[in-house]
């Protein structure tokens, strides 16, 4: 069989077969040039690099998802805000969604600008313990589009592993773009060197949704990803004045709960829909903060918990075995 390498794109036809290089499916791989000569790839300096810049990061937790639209820079930016909520903890979060960096926005920080320092490139903070980067800060404008190919992104993607000057920091979180494609492979690849501790997984009831995320499940075990567990969004509507419960978008397959099952996958929990959490995220605030009371809120906090235990319980058995 050939020899594939782990950044390589769908359908690579491998560096042994004569057609390396030379497929449609080499083109904007980091590789082709390498597989086209013949020269054996030279392992990718950066990769130790990040690994020293890293090993001030104690977790490291990405936000994946198959589909757009499922809530997953919401869940990402929740997820910062709900750990820097322990002032003793410092958070960090960067956004790798390279054509479609939502982050800024919803933490409020629209019109920020990255500033460098002698250390690298300083991070934007919106509370003194949670920083955020993202491409969205060096834009001219927030409806400037980014159109780049895969060299670039890899490029943009390996600048902020190893030049943003995160400092000390408890939980680097990273928001991903929907799929299992440049953005992806590109981080995984360049913490390879690093502990990281998974991958959470987003996904909404309906099996159009859970089809794509199984795709994302077979992505991080090709990768060798550990994953955190499964986040059910969008799940059902509880009325912030009755409480009734209804299902806005029915799991006709059994949703996330009967996938998690079957694949043996921890559900994290059910976040159910709040029109209060778009509103906060348009206005640039936490919603963790500014509805304490929602069902919502207490889904959240509840996941964040287990993500925490996660990361504790992972971290220790690091150790052990180091």
């Amino acid at each position: 069989m050939a020899d594939i390498p782990s950044d390589a794109p769908e359908h690579c036809p491998g560096t042994a077969s004569a057609q390396a290089g030379k497929s449609s499916a080499c083109q904007g791989c980091p590789n082709q040039a390498a597989c086209a000569s013949g020269t054996p790839k030279a392992p990718d300096p950066a990769v130790e690099e990040i690994k020293q810049k890293m090993s001030a990061v104690k977790h490291k937790v990405l936000v994946l998802s198959g589909k757009g639209g499922v809530g997953k820079s919401t869940f990402s930016a929740h997820l910062a805000h709900g750990l820097a909520g322990d002032e003793s903890k410092e958070i960090a979060l960067l956004d790798v969604d390279i054509c479609g960096p939502s982050i800024p926005r919803i933490m409020g920080l629209e019109g920020e600008q990255v500033h460098q320092s002698g250390s690298g490139w300083s991070p934007v903070y919106v509370e003194d313990n949670l920083a955020v980067m993202s491409i969205g800060f060096l834009l001219s404008s927030p409806d400037d589009a980014v159109i780049w190919r895969g060299p670039k992104k890899n490029g943009m993607i390996k600048q902020f592993l190893r030049d943003v000057d995160w400092g000390e920091v408890d939980y680097l979180i990273v928001d991903t773009p929907p799929g299992t494609s440049d953005e992806h492979l590109s981080v995984v690849q360049y913490l390879s060197g690093t502990h990281i501790d998974g991958a959470v997984l987003l996904t909404t009831p309906q099996e159009v949704s859970l089809q794509d995320v199984r795709k994302e499940i077979a992505f991080c075990r090709k990768v060798n990803l550990p994953i955190i567990g499964v986040v059910e969004n969008m799940s059902g509507f509880v009325c912030p004045k009755c409480k009734n419960n209804s299902q806005i978008f029915p799991p006709t397959t059994g949703g996330a709960e009967k996938m998690c099952k079957e694949l043996n996958i921890p559900l994290l929990g059910k976040v159910p829909l709040d029109p209060r959490i778009g509103k906060s995220c348009d206005e640039g605030k936490s919603f963790l903060s500014e509805v304490p009371e929602s069902a919502a809120t207490a889904a959240y906090r509840s996941i964040i918990h287990s993500i925490k235990e996660y990361c504790a319980s992972h971290n220790l058995q690091t150790e052990m075995i180091e």
